[in-house]
Order: C-alpha cells, then sequence, then structure tokens
C-alpha cells in the first residue's frame, strides 16, 4: 500500500492514498488514488485496486491493506465500502495502516506498528446485500 501511495495523482485533495489487495493465490495487486478536477470523477485507492484486480481476472480476495498520509490510520469512505463489499467477504481483514507506519513508539511486540485490522463486515455492518442477494430473485407481483 505504501508503494502504491507514490504513484497518487493529487493536485487537487494533496492527500496520497495507497492500497493493497492480496488475492487469494497470493497475488497483491495496488491501487492508487486518483484526483480529477471534478471530485466526484476521482478515484480512491481502495476502488483503484479492485478495478485492477478484476481487471486482470481476480476474483477472490484475501486482504486489503490501506494508507494515506496521515498519522492516524483512515478508512474506506462508503462508496469505498460498498465496492469492496461487491467484491470481498464480510470476514476478510481490512489493515488500516498510519501515514508513519510502523510507528516508532507503538512497536512493542503485539502492537502492529499502529495498524488497525478490522473486517469488511465490520465496516459496513449489515451488508448482506450483494450480488447473491440479487441473483436469488425477487418478488413478483
Amino acid at each position: 500500500a505504501t508503494k502504491a501511495r507514490e504513484h497518487a495523482y493529487f493536485p487537487h485533495s494533496n492527500f496520497r492514498v495507497g492500497a493493497a489487495l492480496m488475492c487469494t493465490d497470493g497475488t497483491i495487486i495496488k491501487g492508487t488514488s486518483i484526483d480529477n478536477a471534478s471530485y466526484g470523477a476521482s478515484t480512491c485507492a481502495e476502488q483503484s485496486a479492485i478495478v485492477n484486480a478484476i481487471s486482470e481476472g481476480k476474483r477472490a480476495f484475501g486482504a486489503l491493506a490501506i494508507v494515506s498520509d496521515v498519522i492516524t490510520p483512515i478508512s474506506p469512505c462508503g462508496l469505498c465500502r460498498q465496492v469492496i463489499r461487491e467484491f470481498c467477504h464480510v470476514d476478510m481483514p481490512v489493515l488500516l495502516v498510519p501515514g508513519d507506519y510502523p510507528r516508532r513508539d507503538d512497536c512493542s511486540e503485539n502492537s502492529g506498528g499502529g495498524v488497525i485490522e478490522e473486517t469488511v463486515g465490520a465496516l459496513l455492518p449489515l451488508s448482506e446485500f450483494g450480488l447473491r442477494e440479487i441473483e436469488r430473485g425477487r418478488l413478483t407481483k
């Protein structure tokens, strides 16, 4: 994720974000934030990583790491949470990495260097709505 962050395009937000999506086959797919003068057309790093993975034929994911330039770990925006849920299981770990990882003042053996580990389900509770539910069918009139 930190390597992906280096390639961010951020002239409007002045805010770099990188993401690394680990596929179940061990492949790491990177994504970076891409600004646009029309802010709604910007692309978040998490979405970028997922789009890159899908474009490469990857559909099974084991973990996602996200890092920005701020010291406090950031979590995905609402839109990204829904995109992540579309392709990732609710139990998949999402690692929220501080911008200064590993933290020098928080590097005890059990601290994780300041990384917060969540799951997709914790980030988007009650998120059982997805492709499977759409495929199950709808009520008929």
